[in-house]
């Protein structure tokens, strides 16, 4: 791999699209294994310097010269809670903007390679919100005057509570004799207030932000007295990682760390990649190494480290874990996951060190000196609530809220199209950015950008829903997905609602109604193979397909030990199912013209085969 050439899979790109689509999977599989992405080195350092200009460099700068801070002496500076404050901001107001993750090449964004702003500051665009027919005044799927005018408030108002010098207070000033304020709480009521409605209005936008991190921090902010604050702050941050450990328990996890290994882009020994997985290139699950690497290395250290913390009073034994908890960020932003967060981890890393080494339990910041500890309390119910509510019902609750970060355990789904409809997309939908093969054919001819295409359904085949999801478009589409142009569903919803975390829920069915409403797709031109995340006490998934034009065709339930048994091909054919209701084949074909062209591959898409008890094809 070159600084400015990328590593191609070894295929022809004028014949590939004629192999059988799993053999396309098999050879986009294998290729992962040892390249990843194959992506060119100078992508990885334009995120780099993105990361060290636009984040770090400019943040600090900010943050410290609009509080009266010498940006040069970081030893004046680190532990000011001030620049803390400033910092969650400005991570805040980049992620907002579409600036920080899922930003870029590597997040399905080519042109542009910001999609946040460039649709958000849009009118007629798409909107999500959650609740559309439970709370009034959020109903209907188009953005309007009204949501453009409150998405650029918010900029508006994290620019200028970043901008403005800090304000004492006496809370402060009691504990901390020599300090540059606190962030005006006065600027972050508007912030608070403001998120609230946006998120009412489009769940994108809200959860773009990362809002279920960064605004319990700036309830603490504008609320608690500072050493109240401070532990509320080690509160949240050990909440979040414990959850993140917590849902690493089960089978998904394992499968996510060989295709993170093989793309990370300092690792260039294919030997270590291939060991992660049990018998390359045959067999492809992941190996009792990668098992150890997530279980220990993630699962153990995301638990176990944060508690201690939490509770520990030795400086020897702090110090370890806060070198521990800052490597473990910086190692998981090294390896340039595809959601790229790389400021999260960044910021998490600082607040690593502000937060249990700049105000560590043996000085006066141990939760034995909270004002109340039934505060504490209810800090951490509240914390708490989202994260329990989400293992035990994600259909309820996005994977972020739920603390799910990197757990393997998400939402998931595939698109579709009948040859020609996904051009639909790019004719009917309002947005910041077309498809995003349309965005690589400005600089790919067309059958290297299918190509590239079929490299996201490789990646997405590497974990245990890809099984699933290439099951079901197996079952349902039968022979003609040889025909069919599938897409990895978390890129294609990039690309329309400017945001995508891995979150299945940005994509279910609502988006795919606001999809049809303006497309018009006829039946069987666009499938939807959707996934709902594995409760933590279940053994099963939950999918749904879903016919654009007909709505949800068929729904059940998959074992999740039968999908992390196969291979990404499927060698033996689709996994088992549990049909638990299906729209009868008869049911799903009138509003086909059979003599249009589509309707040849529609009659294969839905009423070929029948099936057993379990779901199988017979």
């Amino acid at each position: 791999m070159g600084f400015k050439t990328g590593n191609f899979p070894e295929v022809d790109p004028a014949t590939f699209g004629d192999l059988p689509f799993f053999d396309r999977i098999r050879a986009m599989s294998t290729h992962w294994v040892d390249h990843g992405f194959g992506t060119p080195k100078m992508v990885h350092t334009i995120y780099v310097l993105k990361l060290l200009v636009l984040y770090v460099g400019a943040g600090t700068a900010i943050a410290t010269l609009t509080s009266g801070l010498s940006w040069l002496d970081v030893a004046s500076w680190w532990n000011q809670p001030v620049v803390y404050q400033k910092l969650v901001l400005w991570t805040m107001l980049l992620e907002i903007l579409g600036l920080g993750g899922s930003w870029g090449p590597l997040a399905g964004h080519f042109t542009p390679m910001t999609g946040g702003f460039h649709n958000w500051l849009k009118p007629r665009t798409i909107r999500l919100p959650p609740w559309p027919g439970k709370v009034p005044g959020t109903a209907g799927d188009t953005r309007t005057v009204f949501d453009v005018l409150v998405y650029a408030a918010i900029i508006v108002n994290l620019v200028v509570a970043i901008a403005l010098p800090g304000v004492g207070s006496a809370s402060i000033d009691s504990v901390l004799g020599d300090n540059a304020g606190l962030v005006r709480p006065e600027v972050l009521y508007s912030v608070i207030a403001l998120y609230v409605v946006i998120g009412l209005r489009d769940k994108v936008i809200f959860l773009a932000g990362r809002s279920e991190q960064y605004l319990p921090a700036v309830v603490f902010f504008t609320f608690l007295p500072f050493v109240d604050m401070i532990l509320a702050l080690k509160l949240l941050i050990v909440v979040v990682w414990v959850g993140a450990g917590v849902s690493k328990f089960g089978h998904h996890f394992s499968m996510v760390i060989p295709p993170m290994i093989s793309n990370t882009p300092w690792l260039g020994a294919k030997r270590v990649k291939r060991a992660h997985y049990r018998s390359f290139p045959e067999d492809l699950r992941p190996s009792r190494l990668a098992g150890g690497v997530g279980h220990v290395l993630g699962t153990l250290v995301e638990i176990a480290t944060p508690l201690v913390l939490l509770f520990s009073t030795n400086r020897t034994l702090t110090l370890l874990a806060v070198l521990l908890m800052v490597a473990f960020h910086l190692f998981i932003a090294s390896t340039f996951p595809l959601a790229v967060p790389l400021e999260w981890n960044l910021l998490f890393a600082y607040a690593t060190v502000f937060l249990f080494w700049g105000f560590p339990s043996w000085d006066g910041f141990a939760l034995a000196d909270a004002s109340s500890p039934w505060l504490m309390l209810a800090i951490v119910a509240a914390l708490c609530f989202f994260p329990i509510l989400g293992n035990l019902r994600p259909d309820l609750v996005s994977f972020l809220p739920s603390m799910r970060q990197y757990a393997g355990n998400w939402a998931s789904a595939m698109w579709a199209f009948a040859p020609g409809a996904e051009d639909k997309l790019d004719t009917h939908i309002v947005r910041g950015a077309e498809n995003t093969r349309t965005q690589l054919l400005e600089s790919y001819p067309p059958e290297v950008a299918d190509v590239v295409m079929h490299q996201l359904l490789g990646w997405r085949s590497l974990h245990s829903q890809g099984r699933a999801l290439l099951s079901l478009m197996s079952r349902h589409l039968g022979d003609d997905i040889d025909h069919y142009a599938l897409r990895e569903a978390e890129f294609s919803c990039n690309s329309i609602v400017a945001f995508n975390f891995g979150d299945g829920h940005l994509h279910n069915k609502h988006l795919i109604d606001a999809i049809q409403k303006r497309c018009n797709f006829a039946p069987g031109e666009f499938v939807v193979a959707w996934i709902e995340s594995q409760p933590i006490h279940k053994a099963v998934q939950q999918y749904l397909v879903i016919d654009a034009a007909l709505g949800v065709i068929e729904s059940g339930t998959y074992r999740v030990s039968d999908a992390v048994a196969e291979q990404p091909w499927l060698p033996n054919g689709p996994i088992p199912f549990d049909v638990e209701w299906s729209l009868a084949a008869t049911d799903r074909s009138p509003a086909v013209d059979s003599g249009s062209p589509v309707a040849t591959v529609t009659r294969g898409a839905v009423g070929d085969g029948s099936l057993d008890n379990s779901g199988t094809r017979q």
